[in-house]
């Protein structure tokens, strides 16, 4: 009897052993496939987020394009008047002038501003640096080489921007260069009366 109590609590114990691994293999692969489903749920949103960032690079892309043109629509009608009212009367105002050189090397002009003795490079930006005005000036220095037509004709600079940066209107004036600014839905010279502007 006694023996037979024992073999029926080890073979219990047995069952109740089995039925407990059989319940952690099944909670084992249920947490496999759990995870199996959390990482593809993960791929899944990885991907849609990278799908987005793309596309919303693409839109900035194309903003950045058209807010280029949004500026330039606004510059260049308003050259017109205000060179005029400097003393450089306008004859014809360009957009996007382009020139190429041997070499790779190419100039392009945001807005060109002419008269029968003169002509204005615009250099036009959302927001305006520095730097900005300092690359228009090496473009400046070097636009005769570009566009030997004009070799005859004084060369004057502007830059525009709806921002400015911070001592940025100060830098070009006191380089010569005429700065426009915005003025509501217009531009308007940041100039004072005594500006004189360089001829390049």
């Amino acid at each position: 009897m006694t023996q037979a109590l024992a073999f029926d609590d080890i073979w219990r114990m047995f069952q109740e052993t089995d039925r407990k691994f059989q319940e952690t293999d099944r909670k084992f692969q249920e947490m496999v496939s759990e995870d199996r489903e959390r990482r593809a749920e993960l791929d899944r949103k990885f991907q849609e987020t990278d799908r987005k960032i793309k596309e919303v690079s693409q839109q900035i892309g194309r903003l950045g394009g058209r807010w280029g043109e949004f500026v330039e629509g606004m510059v260049a009608p308003a050259c017109e008047t205000l060179f005029a009212e400097k003393g450089i009367p306008v004859h014809k105002v360009s957009r996007q002038v382009r020139a190429k050189l041997s070499g790779g090397r190419h100039m392009e002009i945001d807005v060109f501003v002419v008269n029968t003795d003169a002509v204005v490079l615009v250099e036009v930006k959302s927001v305006l640096t520095v730097e900005d005005v300092r690359e228009h000036m090496v473009r400046l220095a070097e636009f005769k080489e570009f566009f030997p037509e004009y070799a005859d004709k004084r060369v004057f600079g502007a830059v525009a921007g709806i921002v400015v940066g911070e001592h940025t209107d100060r830098f070009a004036i006191n380089n010569g260069l005429f700065v426009m600014v915005q003025a509501g839905d217009s531009m308007r010279l940041a100039n004072d009366e005594c500006f004189v502007p360089i001829a390049w």
